[in-house]
């Protein structure tokens, strides 16, 4: 092999070594053990750290595996670890989940989630962080009433309201801003 090749070979090996790195996640600060986010480096569209970031997020479903947490849950740890990991600080952020739907079924305490799947509700951590970060956990009574969910069988962070478009009208009214996946 000549010089010249070499040379090439050596440039390849150093640009897929590059794009091979696997980028690391992290949690945290906000959330310790949930909402794993990326580093991004070199933004153009620069994030307000200044401006207070109110949101709602619209949490209709849960997904098949019982044993796992809801990530449209996990959503909000994601949300206030990422900005707090980039400048925001944790007093400019308001953070409120509305859940209804089959995703109720992830607020239940340990004992109704046992019942129903034969294991502790993987949501329980999670939601006592976010509880303890602040984040207000909404769940529609409608829903709660059709499925035969009262506060007894719900973990106790969750607030119940009138139903799930009562309360998203009410957050939105205060200013709230309204992401749904």
């Amino acid at each position: 092999m000549n010089f010249k090749h070499f040379g090439i070979f050596l440039a390849l090996i150093n640009v897929f070594s590059i794009f091979g790195q696997e980028q690391k996640r992290e949690a945290g600060p906000v959330i310790k053990n949930y909402g794993y986010v990326y580093t991004v480096k070199d933004v153009d569209f620069k994030t307000d750290t200044q401006n207070p970031l109110r949101v709602v997020f619209d949490v209709d479903r849960t997904f098949e595996a019982n044993d796992k947490t809801n990530p449209l849950i996990e959503t909000a740890a994601r949300f206030l670890n990422l900005h707090a990991q980039n400048g925001v600080k944790a007093e400019n952020m308001e953070v409120a989940l509305v859940i209804h739907g089959s995703a109720s079924q992830d607020i239940l305490n340990n004992k109704e989630y046992r019942l129903k799947f034969g294991i502790d509700n993987p949501n329980t951590l999670l939601i006592k962080e976010l509880d303890q970060a602040g984040v207000k956990i909404v769940l529609c009574g409608q829903t709660a009433a059709h499925r035969g969910i009262s506060k007894e069988k719900a973990l106790p962070q969750i607030q119940f309201a009138l139903s799930a478009m009562t309360a998203l009208v009410q957050l939105q009214n205060e200013n709230y801003r309204l992401i749904k996946f």
